[in-house]
């Protein structure tokens, strides 16, 4: 499975089944969080077989079934760029999972972070998590905002701005808010958060999707 045909299957899954991530694809994820913690001076964890951290009524309230795995966001406290960074790295994770065939979902509140079995030193902070596993379904979609109330471009749009939007528009986002805009400026382009919580976090997520959308075309970041 191509990186852009992951953005357009993956949907959030809260219910799993007993198959255990094992063999070549636990290999593959390893590998995968071990350069997001490489490339983005994160310590991201990818806890196995530990059902406690969603065995309660948070978790419950958040209709989580049978999560067992689930993969740790962890950076350096005085890391201006956390939250993005977690978002950026998550979702390259989260894609990457995808495309192995397992099934994910952010997860910021509705579970407990006081049994989980991560390690986080003083001077580190747990942001959120990610579940992941087997799930019981593929996931369904939601609504999204058209790509014109997500991004300011003049006519006409070019091509790898318009795929880089579309990947955009298919990101995963707190409650579904959508709250960032992207704007075209020549060939740079500008990622703005808007205000509400998590939305760093989900600056970080939309930034890795029209990376992946737009491709190696004559752009930049502005």
């Amino acid at each position: 499975m191509e990186l852009i045909e992951a953005i357009k299957a993956r949907h959030s899954v809260r219910s799993y089944t007993d198959k255990i991530i094992e063999g070549e694809t636990l290999t593959r994820l390893n590998q995968t969080i071990y350069e997001c913690n490489r490339d983005g001076g994160l310590n991201i964890q990818l806890c196995l077989n530990e059902p406690k951290a969603f065995s309660g009524m948070m978790a419950r309230y958040g209709k989580f079934k049978n999560v067992r795995n689930y993969v740790a966001l962890v950076g350096r406290k005085d890391d201006a760029a956390l939250q993005e960074k977690c978002g950026y790295y998550g979702e390259k994770i989260v894609l990457a999972a995808q495309q192995l065939g397992l099934h994910t979902c952010w997860v910021a509140l509705t579970y407990s972070k006081s049994k989980s079995a991560v390690t986080v030193s003083p001077e580190q902070k747990l942001l959120m998590v990610i579940s992941i596993g087997y799930g019981e379904t593929g996931g369904t979609g939601h609504k999204v905002k058209p790509v014109d109330n997500l991004c300011q471009c003049s006519d006409p749009m070019p091509s790898w701005f318009s795929s880089g939007m579309e990947a955009v528009q298919l990101a995963p986002t707190a409650m579904n808010q959508q709250k960032f805009l992207f704007t075209l400026d020549g060939k740079k382009v500008k990622a703005a958060a808007g205000s509400g919580f998590y939305t760093k976090v989900d600056l970080g997520i939309v930034k890795y999707h029209f990376e992946t959308g737009a491709g190696s075309a004559d752009w930049e970041w502005a």
